[in-house]
């Protein structure tokens, strides 16, 4: 359960969108998941990548400049 003060400012802001409460929640809960994919999606590519090999990487980026 929220608190009283946070259900307030979650419902006026609601309001100033035009939007239910309960679609707003739905929308930063997709934002939230969303962030989250894409943290795991580059923890899991960072894990199997090579640091050595990045490095050389941007390095040719960098001379090509």
């Amino acid at each position: 359960r929220l608190p009283d003060d946070k259900h307030e400012r979650l419902k006026a802001l609601a309001r100033s969108n035009a939007i239910s409460v309960n679609k707003l929640m739905d929308e930063l809960a997709t934002v939230a998941l969303a962030n989250f994919d894409a943290r795991v999606r580059f923890e899991t590519r960072a894990a199997r990548g090579n640091p050595k090999r990045a490095l050389k990487l941007l390095d040719k980026v960098d001379r090509a400049k």
